[in-house]
């Protein structure tokens, strides 16, 4: 099992039981299988192909299907473990940029070559967002006990750690200030942004731990903030302002906006009552489908934000040395993230990618699994 080895395709076809859309279920191996995560579309900028991870191999490592639905399956990486929720499309389609231990790199979907854009020894890192047309990149790091981002060139210059006093998260480049990063500290106040250049650190919106502020991302081309109030509503943000407009009433978990921040695309859960998208301008809720994942995490039954002594059990059950919750891969505090659904658009914002550990014939045992579902 090695980088360029072909798979046949896996690719089967259902229906859902609520809403009777049509659901492709994209993988079947009885192994850990996901989408990338909800801050990144898992398609291909041409929508032609589908990029997953799997542990197949006995580690993480990235497949794509191409040509989606029914294509073969292509592993694209090897060797030591990528970091799973990491890889993002760039622009044109060409490359995959994604992490590996304290390594930011590059891998070509044609001839499945890598470069090591930087390398920090002694640091770990997270999920990468891509801004300035490309130029740039940024990274949740943690180096010893020293949290904060990474930030620097897609050419390999300009690489920093800017630190921060708390465990930092899916830190994300304004889409219409490149200039500017958003970042989630962990625990409250949550929503931050820092300038590139390290300059102009500032909480955008102060609050304790009882209010339990999660996933917030930039809702579309608008340039303002979309967030969840766990698990109460879903808030807007105004970048510049930071005036708050409730959007909806409900339990919204993980979102993913679309392009013109008109509709917000999200799972739920205790309830899970399916997935969702939700109209910013009336707050009304439409059910697309089933998700059937599990959804696994004690912190989620609550409406605060987990705390030290949350963390120390998490810690322990997890042998330590994580970059943050995101590693944990008990059921203790926020639970496996591949237990989760994570949906997210393809490009033309017609399918819906998502990750569901429920059983069914193809898959007995439970394990996670790829589920794109067809939007009418």
């Amino acid at each position: 099992m090695s980088k360029g080895t072909i798979y046949p395709s896996e690719h089967s076809t259902l229906f859902d039981s609520s809403t009777g859309a049509r659901v492709h279920q994209m993988t079947g191996a009885p192994c850990i299988q996901h989408a990338t995560y909800f801050l990144q579309s898992s398609f291909s900028p041409d929508g032609q192909s589908l990029l997953i991870v799997s542990y197949r191999s006995g580690s993480a490592q990235f497949y794509e299907i191409t040509p989606f639905p029914d294509g073969q399956m292509r592993q694209l990486t090897d060797g030591a473990a990528v970091h799973a929720f990491s890889p993002a499309y760039t622009a044109d389609g060409s490359h995959i940029l994604f992490v590996r231990g304290g390594g930011v790199w590059e891998l070509d979907r044609r001839s499945l070559s890598e470069r090591c854009i930087v390398d920090m020894p002694g640091v770990q890192l997270g999920e990468i967002s891509i801004g300035d047309g490309g130029q740039w990149l940024v990274a949740a790091a943690k180096r010893g006990s020293q949290s904060g981002i990474v930030t620097g060139r897609t050419d390999g210059s300009s690489w920093r750690f800017l630190d921060f006093p708390r465990t930092v998260i899916h830190p994300q480049f304004h889409p219409l200030e490149p200039e500017w990063i958003e970042f989630a500290a962990d625990p409250a106040p949550r929503m931050h942004r820092i300038r590139r250049d390290g300059t102009g650190v500032e909480c955008l919106y102060q609050h304790d731990n009882e209010e339990f502020v999660v996933h917030e991302t930039f809702l579309g081309r608008t340039g303002d903030l979309v967030y969840t109030v766990w698990p109460h509503a879903l808030w807007r943000m105004n970048w510049q302002t930071r005036e708050r407009t409730k959007i909806a009433d409900g339990n919204a978990w993980h979102i993913t906006p679309s392009r013109s921040g008109s509709l917000v695309l999200c799972d739920t859960n205790h309830p899970d009552r399916g997935l969702h998208l939700i109209d910013v301008k009336n707050g009304e809720w439409t059910l697309i489908g089933e998700s059937g994942a599990s959804s696994g995490g004690s912190q989620w039954k609550t409406s605060r934000y987990a705390l030290a002594e949350d963390f120390a059990r998490a810690r322990n059950a997890a042998q330590a040395g994580a970059l943050s919750w995101m590693e944990v891969s008990t059921d203790t505090v926020y639970g496996p993230q591949w237990t989760h659904p994570h949906p997210s658009f393809s490009p033309d914002e017609r399918r819906v990618v998502f990750t569901s550990d429920r059983t069914n014939e193809r898959n007995p045992g439970g394990h996670p699994q790829v589920y794109v579902l067809e939007l009418n």
